[in-house]
């Protein structure tokens, strides 16, 4: 299952790129925790904990970035029970103090969640396009409200 969604913040690229990256638990909806395990030089390979929880479901994953471009990319691969999730940020600069934040996801399910994804496919798609514009609406009320 794939979704993707944008949103422009007025804010400076580097401030959007920082505040996206470094501050998820602070600005997401569904992620409560979220910790670097181990750091490699150049960040690509660093390994985190991430902890969501949904509707009173919670879930933790096993993370690794897998992209480290700033201010322009960023990407990560989230290894859980029941499903993986690959999440990319793209960032456009618009105007000097204007930033277009693009976050593309795909959710591969596992076992039984596999097939729960096809029966389900369209009714779930619908609702995680909702999840990803929503979490995109928090991320710039954070962005614009915090220095």
């Amino acid at each position: 299952m794939q979704t993707t969604g944008s949103v422009e913040i007025e804010r400076h690229i580097n401030d959007v790129f920082r505040l996206t990256i470094d501050h998820v638990a602070e600005w997401s909806d569904v992620v409560i925790e979220d910790e670097i395990i181990e750091e490699t030089p150049g960040v690509v390979g660093t390994t985190f904990r991430s902890v969501t929880d949904t509707n009173g479901n919670r879930m933790e994953f096993q993370g690794i970035i897998t992209t480290f471009d700033p201010p322009n990319q960023h990407g990560v691969h989230l290894t859980g029970k029941q499903f993986d999730i690959l999440v990319d940020y793209q960032f456009e600069s618009l105007t000097p103090e204007r930033t277009r934040v693009t976050q593309s996801s795909q959710v591969i399910g596992k076992g039984f969640m596999k097939f729960v994804f096809m029966l389900i496919g369209k009714l779930a798609s619908k609702a995680s396009q909702d999840a990803v514009s929503k979490e995109l609406k928090n991320l710039k009320a954070f962005c614009e409200s915090t220095e």
